[in-house]
């Protein structure tokens, strides 16, 4: 088990994405595609169960629940159908590591789904992708061709004996339908919106069967493990959070991008890889795993950015969507935006997720425009504590984090944009032009 702070790249999953064609069917089997699949069709699937157990792997989705622990969960076979669906509605601002991992390297999913469709006793596994990433759709619909046509998907998949069918489903374009439920609704053709739990999807999920629900890189971490053994995977990272994983730096980031590497890596050295913050300015803020998670400030520069660490020092590590915010940036007007996200997107099935989240954009529009009041900061408080927790999915709780955490951090800032001497019209003393985040200088281009 490494125990000292990791300080280099682990490129496992984008390791050939800058080859030419690096999504196709020979790239990937010229790095080594397929032979993991060949060795666990000759395995015991108890046994790879046990192995993705022992390797630690946690659900790369944002949860971090264990992968294996969540496999070994589903009832004895009963002569039923099972499933596996991937989760690949990756739709939270700042988080980006599903849709250039499923572009630039498919089979690494799809070999991933054979896997462990073959561990869990599936023969129909299903892939819920975005609907507004058509690209991302038409790439892996080709991917699944190209399985079916060496022989990795089908019927008597390399002579085992073992058949599966692959579909891949592309969804309407909802945010609840990340939650594992919610998008089991959707493939089922209903509106999405969240169950009520238990019964959880392991004993009966889509079309009421045993079901396994997990995350793109999750499953894509699958064959790199089979391969190489638990104890290769276990021998990077910490020691409850084993294994790599990708970082997805962007905003005010010199070298915005995919950023491979061990869990237990600091956000210094992942910005002294990057280039650091853009030139001429600093660290303001910034979100260890998108933005549902709460946020940091430069003083958590050296937090390891491991499940453990992260949640001690008051976040989560979530999605690892690193999101880089300067000096220029207005908190107020960056959490107002994030909270305007969650309020369209609510499916509005929970009262404290639907009502909190509507009079939270009141207030924060308010105050970012300068007719607030200080009080609005302890209703807004006030009414993050009546959502936290109070709904069936983690929507709400995720909405609140970003609240909460930036008045913890910036509550001067908050008091500034109201009327004062300094500023008498009250609202937002940022210049909106200085933070210019998706200009082509700020990106990278």
């Amino acid at each position: 088990m490494s125990t000292s702070t990791p300080t280099t790249l682990t490129p496992v999953l984008s390791a050939f994405w800058d080859d030419e064609r690096s999504w196709s069917m020979d790239t990937y089997e010229a790095n080594q595609g397929y032979q993991a699949l060949r060795k666990a069709l000759v395995t015991p699937p108890a046994e790879l169960i046990e192995t993705v157990k022992s390797s630690g792997l946690r659900g790369r989705g944002g949860a971090g629940f264990p992968t294996g622990m969540k496999w070994g969960f589903l009832p004895k076979p009963d002569g039923g159908p099972r499933y596996l669906v991937v989760n690949a509605d990756e739709s939270e601002p700042g988080t980006c590591k599903d849709t250039p991992l499923m572009m630039a390297a498919p089979q690494f999913l799809i070999e991933g789904v054979v896997i462990t469709s073959f561990a869990i006793g599936c023969d129909h596994a299903f892939i819920y992708v975005r609907g507004e990433v058509v690209h991302v759709y038409r790439r892996l619909m080709r991917a699944v061709e190209e399985a079916y046509e060496r022989g990795y998907l089908g019927k008597n998949i390399l002579g085992s004996g073992f058949d599966l069918d692959v579909t891949v489903h592309a969804g309407a374009g909802a945010y609840i339908c990340g939650e594992e439920t919610a998008l089991l609704d959707s493939l089922e053709g209903r509106r999405g919106q969240p169950r009520l739990k238990p019964p959880f999807p392991a004993v009966a999920g889509l079309y009421a069967r045993p079901t396994v629900v997990n995350n793109v890189e999750s499953i894509a971490s699958v064959p790199p493990i089979v391969l190489h053994g638990a104890d290769w995977f276990t021998s990077m990272g910490t020691e409850k959070s084993t294994g790599f994983g990708l970082f997805s730096l962007s905003g005010h980031v010199t070298r915005p991008g995919q950023y491979e590497a061990p869990l237990g890596i600091t956000l210094r050295e992942l910005l002294e890889m990057a280039g650091g913050v853009r030139e001429g300015h600093e660290l303001k803020f910034w979100t260890p795993g998108g933005s549902s998670t709460p946020i940091f400030t430069a003083e958590h520069l050296d937090v390891p950015l491991d499940f453990e660490s992260v949640g001690k020092a008051g976040s989560m590590l979530g999605t690892r969507a690193l999101q880089i915010f300067d000096e220029t940036t207005c908190v107020v007007r960056a959490v107002d935006r994030w909270i305007d996200f969650y309020a369209h997107e609510s499916c509005g099935k929970c009262t404290p997720c639907r009502e909190g989240n509507f009079w939270m954009k009141q207030m924060l529009h308010r105050l970012e425009h300068g007719t607030g009041t200080e009080a609005d900061l302890d209703t807004l408080l006030d009414v993050c504590d009546s959502m936290l927790g109070r709904s069936f999915c983690a929507l709400a709780d995720g909405a609140t984090s970003p609240v909460t955490s930036s008045i913890q951090y910036f509550r001067d800032e908050y008091l500034r944009h109201l009327p004062s001497e300094q500023n008498p019209r009250g609202g937002c003393p940022f210049d909106p032009a200085a933070s210019v985040l998706f200009a082509p200088a700020a990106i990278g281009a």
